[in-house]
């Protein structure tokens, strides 16, 4: 059984860090690892990212596409399966949240024919492909929009 006091981190999991410019001896002196002139040998002497000597730099000279949708994860998709494995036969995204169909920050949810329904339900507020529409209807339920 080991004490708290007396915990200490794994040999060699901690190194002491490097004193540069602290004499020949220490095996970084005189340079202190910065090597002969130039700039960044220099206090301060360093560029900003992605500053490639004044060519052209990668960033500028790739074409941009495209952008990233903020909206891209609010809408979820469910299956006829998870409405047949659901209780409930009045379905909106309120009660997809509850049962965990779809994640809790989703804005809308979106029906799409895979698997299979045989029970009757009611959709309201819930978007639905062609084929799932048809799934829905040939089961005996109906979409309420």
């Amino acid at each position: 059984m080991s004490m708290l006091n007396k915990l200490s981190p794994a040999t060699g999991a901690k190194t002491a860090r490097k004193r540069v410019g602290r004499g020949i001896g220490s095996g970084l002196g005189k340079t202190a690892g910065r090597g002969h002139k130039g700039q960044r040998a220099r206090a301060g002497g360093y560029h900003k990212v992605g500053f490639e000597g004044g060519q052209m730099p990668i960033q500028r000279r790739l074409p941009k596409r495209g952008f990233t949708s903020p909206l891209k994860g609010l809408t979820a998709e469910v299956r006829l399966s998870d409405l047949q494995k659901m209780k409930e036969s009045d379905i909106d995204l309120a009660t997809l949240r509850a049962a965990g169909v779809v994640p809790a920050q989703t804005l809308n949810a979106k029906l799409i024919k895979s698997g299979e329904l045989s029970r009757k339900v009611v959709l309201r507020g819930i978007l639905v492909s062609k084929g799932a529409r048809e799934a829905v209807t040939a089961a005996g339920g109906s979409i309420a929009e």
